[in-house]
């Protein structure tokens, strides 16, 4: 049995060390305390990142419909780009889609404060629920011409 490696002192080597001792079974050698908390961890992260994605796409639908004088290709790009994230990590993690609702109402309220803050828009302007559904933030047409 080799030397135990530190959680906190070699992440990489106990990983590493952790993934060695699945591999062979040694399953009372794990490190399950660390093992469990990083587990957790992975299912907050990709929640995490969706959230992003969709706090990313409201904030650019949001200027899209607030200043559409100043509607750009880039925030086209920047809409396809977003929708294209979510659509992978909701194909990648489907039971995500079972908390679709609360990740949305998080996501849009980042994303509101986020077009609020580089739009200048004063704070009533843009609702402060989202005037859109994540279907149609997901699906309505939006081009540059």
């Amino acid at each position: 049995m080799a030397e135990p490696i530190s959680y906190d002192q070699d992440f990489y080597g106990w990983v590493q060390q952790q993934m060695t001792l699945l591999q062979q079974g040694r399953l009372e050698e794990l490190d399950r305390d660390h093992l469990l908390e990083e587990l957790a961890d992975l299912g907050r992260s990709e929640k995490r990142a969706l959230t992003s994605q969709i706090a990313r796409l409201c904030c650019h639908w949001l200027k899209w419909h607030y200043q559409p004088a100043r509607r750009s290709r880039s925030w086209v790009l920047t809409i396809r780009g977003a929708r294209q994230e979510i659509q992978s990590l909701l194909r990648d993690n489907p039971s995500l889609k079972g908390k679709l609702a609360e990740v949305f109402a998080d996501g849009y309220n980042r994303g509101r404060l986020l077009a609020l803050d580089e739009t200048g828009l004063a704070d009533s302007v843009i609702p402060e629920v989202a005037p859109f559904t994540f279907t149609a933030a997901m699906e309505e047409a939006i081009a540059w011409d």
